[in-house]
Order: C-alpha cells, then sequence, then structure tokens
C-alpha cells in the first residue's frame, strides 16, 4: 500500500536541477481510437491506435528565493522570468521515485521526458492565507521510463 505523499518528485529544466515538486498530475498512458463499422450492419470493430502520453502539470510551494531570484540546488537556477521566457523550448526531465513508509527510495523511478509548456505564478488575492503555488506543464515526448 502506498500514500499519495510516498513520492520524491525531481524536475530538471535545461540540464538544472529545480529540486523538489509537491504534487503531479497528467501523466496518463492513453491511446488514439480508431473504430471501423463493417458493411451489413455489423457490429463496428476497434483497430486500436497510437499510444501517448498525457501532459504532466507539476506544483510546488512558490519560494521567493528559489523561485523569483533563481537561486535553485546547486546554483545556476532559472529565474520565474527566465522559465517564461523557455516556455515552449526548455527540456524537461521528470523523475517520479517510490517511497515506502519510512521514506526509502523503493524500487525504480518513472521517467519523463518532454518541453516545457506553461508556467504559472501564484494567484493573488489580498483576503486570502492560502499557499502560493508555482505550477508548470510539460508537454510529453514518448512514453515513461
Amino acid at each position: 500500500m502506498s500514500r499519495q505523499d510516498q513520492y520524491w518528485l525531481t524536475v530538471l529544466i535545461d540540464n538544472t536541477n529545480s529540486g523538489v515538486w509537491d504534487k503531479k498530475t497528467g501523466g496518463e498512458t492513453d491511446s488514439e481510437e480508431t473504430r471501423y463499422r463493417p458493411g451489413k450492419m455489423s457490429q463496428q470493430i476497434s483497430l486500436g491506435g497510437s499510444r501517448f502520453t498525457g501532459n504532466i502539470t507539476l506544483q510546488r510551494l512558490y519560494d521567493i528565493n528559489r523561485d523569483h531570484a533563481g537561486h535553485w540546488p546547486g546554483g545556476n537556477g532559472l529565474s520565474i522570468q527566465s522559465l517564461r521566457q523557455r516556455s515552449g523550448r526548455a527540456s524537461v526531465k521528470i523523475i517520479e521515485q517510490p517511497l515506502d513508509i519510512n521514506g526509502v527510495s523503493f524500487g525504480d523511478p518513472v521517467t519523463y521526458y518532454g518541453t516545457l509548456k506553461r508556467v504559472m505564478t501564484p494567484d493573488i488575492d489580498s483576503e486570502s492565507n492560502d499557499a502560493g503555488l508555482i505550477e508548470i506543464e510539460v508537454t510529453i515526448s514518448g512514453d515513461a521510463v
């Protein structure tokens, strides 16, 4: 058994480690659907189709030093403005490592490769105490490995 919090999610953007991310949605394996209906009112036939991996959206708490100023782990970080300018061009590697109940790496990680599609800074609301999250969306190339 596992919980949603039992993962270590690391993202490299243009080969720069952006650190740990908190939330991931998407990345489903899906396929195009081709159906054919033969003559004589026969039942339709499924012909299958090409497989693809859906876009992945990642979120984490917006840290002004890390995300706004670009002080990422290990130096050489990209600021939020740099990420916006790299949207549609930056290469992205997402590493999803399962963890056991003690937070120790378990089994092989799942790795996705793709291109940075979208960058979103936190919403602004003078009456809210909600956590401000940065969000990126990645268009995935090929299958998860």
